[in-house]
C-alpha cells in the first residue's frame, strides 16, 4: 500500500465552524409574506365565523322575544277580560247592596251640596288704617 491510499482510510477531522451561511433576504421576505398572508386569511376566516355565530345567536334571541311577546299578549288579553268583568256596573251594584248593605237612594234622599269658599281677605300688611 502506498501512502496515498492509507491517507484516505483515516477519517479527517474537518471543522466547519468558521463557515457562516449568508442570509438570503429574498427567501426571508417571501417567507414573511407567506406568513402574513396566512395570518390574514386565518383572521378573515375567524371574523367570518364569528359574525355568522353572532347572527345566529341574535336570531335565536329574536325568536325567544317573539314567543315571549305572544305569551304576554295572551296574558294581557285575559287580564283585560277580567278587568271588564270586574268593572261591570251590575257586579258593582250587587256587591254594594249585598256585601256592603247599601241601598239605592230614592228621590227624597237627593240633596245639593254647595261649596262655600271663605275669603280671608288680604294680609295685614296690605290693610291701611285711618
Amino acid at each position: 500500500m502506498t501512502g496515498e491510499s492509507f491517507e484516505y482510510a483515516i477519517r479527517k477531522d474537518v471543522r466547519n465552524n468558521p463557515i457562516v451561511r449568508e442570509v438570503d433576504r429574498d427567501r426571508h421576505r417571501e417567507m414573511w409574506r407567506s406568513v402574513g398572508l396566512g395570518v390574514f386569511l386565518v383572521a378573515a376566516l375567524i371574523f367570518f365565523v364569528w359574525r355568522q355565530v353572532e347572527l345566529l345567536q341574535h336570531g335565536y334571541e329574536v325568536s325567544e322575544l317573539r314567543d315571549e311577546r305572544i305569551a304576554q299578549e295572551k296574558v294581557n288579553d285575559s287580564l283585560r277580560v277580567t278587568l271588564a268583568s270586574l268593572e261591570a256596573p251590575s257586579r258593582i251594584e250587587e256587591l254594594a247592596t249585598r256585601k256592603l248593605r247599601m241601598i239605592v237612594p230614592g228621590p227624597e234622599d237627593q240633596g245639593v251640596i254647595e261649596l262655600v269658599i271663605v275669603d280671608e281677605g288680604p294680609d295685614s300688611s296690605v290693610l291701611a288704617r285711618r
